[in-house]
C-alpha cells in the first residue's frame, strides 16, 4: 500500500510512504543492490546504521546459487542474509536483457544456460512468482522481457506484448501474505509503445509500477524521455519505480518526474574502483593528489569513513590492495546516495525542493568514467 502524502507545486515530485509487512519506506528513497544477498562490501549493521530502508534481492542469480533448498533451509532470504527489514526482488527480467547471449526467449519465458555450470534453468512467469514467494520477498517484480534500447521496432513491440502477457500470468500466480507485486513497463523510446504498455498494465491492478528498459546502454537524454514517456499514464496513488537508476544527478531529475524508488549498483561499483561520490560530482581518492590530504572525503558528510578516515589513509589502502580501502569507499558512497534521497524528502517536506534541484544542477558535475560503469557487467547482471 502506497500513501501519497505530498507534491512540489513547481514539478511532478512526490512525498510519500510505502507500507510493508516488514515497516514502513518512506519515499523517493534508494535501495542498496544485493544481487547475491549481499550489499557488496557492506553488512546489514552498517546498511542500518546509514539508514537503509529496504535493499534488492534477484531471482535468477539466487536461484542459480546458493539455490532455493538453501534459502528455504534458513527461512527465506530474509534471515538468510541477516536483514530483517524490507527487501524488492528483481523477477529475472533484466537478466533476459544482460544474459542476452546464454539465453532464448520463448512464449512463455525465457531458457537460460546457467552462467555458472552451463545447465538450463527456465524462467517464467509462473516460477518468477514462486521463486519471489519462496524467497518471501517483500516487494516482487513481474517477469518481463527487457529488451536492448537500440532494439529494432519489431522486437520492441514483441517484447511489450510478452510483457503484458506475462505480466497477466504474474498477477494471476498465488503471493504471501502482503506481499506487493509491481508491474513493468517496457517499449523502449517509442511514446506509442510505452503508453500502451503503461495502460495494459494499469488495467491490470498491480500494487506498484516499474518503468523498465531504462539504464540498458541508452544516452541520458533518451532515458529522460521514456520516464517521461511512461510517468502520465501511471496511477499518481501508486508508487513508480525506475529501475537500475541512476547517478546522484539523475535521481534528482527523475525525482522531479514523478518517481519514487531507485535502484543502482554504481555506488559500490566505482567504490572497487577508488572512486567517491561528492556534491560536486566524483573524484579518485586512488589518484595521486590524495596522498597527503589529511582530510576526509567529504567534510560535509558524516558517514563513518569520513567520520574517522582521511583521504590519504584511504588512498594508501587503496593503493596496497587492502579491503578495508574499497569497504570505506563502498561506506561513504552507499551513505551518500541515501543521504541525496533524505535531503530530497526533507526539501519536498519544507517546500524548497525547487531551489534544491536548482543548486544541485549547479555543483554536481558528473564524469565520463562514472557514467560509463553505470553500463558495465556487474552486480545486477
Amino acid at each position: 500500500m502506497f500513501e501519497l502524502l505530498q507534491t512540489d507545486p513547481a514539478s511532478k515530485a512526490r512525498l510519500g510512504r510505502l507500507l510493508t509487512p516488514r515497516g514502513a519506506i518512506d519515499t523517493p528513497v534508494f535501495m542498496p543492490v544485493g544481487t547475491q544477498a549481499s550489499v557488496k562490501a557492506l553488512d546489514p549493521r552498517e546498511l542500518l546504521e546509514m539508514g537503509t530502508q529496504v535493499v534488492l534481492g534477484n531471482t535468477y542469480h539466487l536461484t542459480i546459487r546458493p539455490g532455493l533448498d538453501i534459502i528455504r533451509g534458513a527461512g527465506g532470504l530474509h534471515p538468510f542474509m541477516g536483514w530483517p527489514y524490507p527487501i524488492l526482488t528483481d523477477s529475472g527480467g533484466f537478466q533476459v536483457f544482460s544474459l542476452a547471449k546464454i539465453r532464448m526467449v520463448k512464449a512463455h519465458g525465457v531458457e537460460f544456460r546457467s552462467h555458472v555450470d552451463g545447465s538450463a534453468f527456465f524462467l517464467g512467469p509462473k516460477e518468477a512468482m514462486q521463486i519471489q514467494r519462496e524467497l518471501g520477498a517483500d516487494l516482487a517484480m513481474a517477469f518481463d522481457e527487457c529488451p536492448p534500447h537500440d532494439a529494432p521496432a519489431k522486437a520492441q513491440r514483441l517484447a511489450v506484448e510478452r510483457t503484458i502477457r506475462w505480466a497477466r500470468e504474474c498477477r494471476d500466480q498465488p503471493r504471501l501474505p502482503g506481499q506487493q507485486v509491481f508491474g513493468i513497463v517496457q517499449g523502449g523510446a517509442d511514446a506509442a509503445l510505452r503508453e500502451e504498455c503503461a495502460r495494459a498494465l494499469v488495467a491490470l491492478e498491480f500494487d506498484g509500477y516499474a518503468i523498465g528498459g531504462v539504464s540498458v546502454g541508452e544516452p541520458e537524454p533518451e532515458m529522460m524521455r521514456a520516464i517521461e514517456y511512461t510517468e502520465p499514464f501511471l496511477p499518481a496513488g501508486q508508487v513508480r519505480y525506475a529501475m537500475g537508476l541512476g547517478t546522484p544527478a539523475q535521481m534528482v531529475e527523475l525525482v522531479a518526474r514523478g518517481v519514487d524508488l531507485f535502484d543502482c549498483v554504481l555506488p559500490t561499483r566505482v567504490a572497487r574502483n577508488g572512486t567517491a561520490f561528492t556534491r560536486r560530482g566524483t573524484f579518485a581518492v586512488k589518484g595521486g593528489a590524495c596522498k597527503a590530504e589529511h582530510r576526509p572525503i567529504d567534510e560535509s558528510c558524516n558517514c563513518y569513513a569520513c567520520r574517522n578516515f582521511t583521504r590519504a589513509y584511504i588512498r594508501h589502502l587503496l593503493n596496497v590492495n587492502e579491503i578495508l580501502g574499497l569497504r570505506l569507499v563502498s561506506i561513504h558512497n552507499t551513505h551518500f546516495y541515501l543521504q541525496v534521497m533524505r535531503d530530497i524528502r526533507a526539501h519536498l517536506t519544507a517546500g524548497t525542493f525547487a531551489q534544491f534541484r536548482r543548486e544541485f544542477a549547479a555543483t554536481y558535475v558528473p564524469t565520463r568514467r562514472v557514467l560509463a560503469a553505470r553500463q558495465g557487467a556487474g552486480e545486477r547482471a
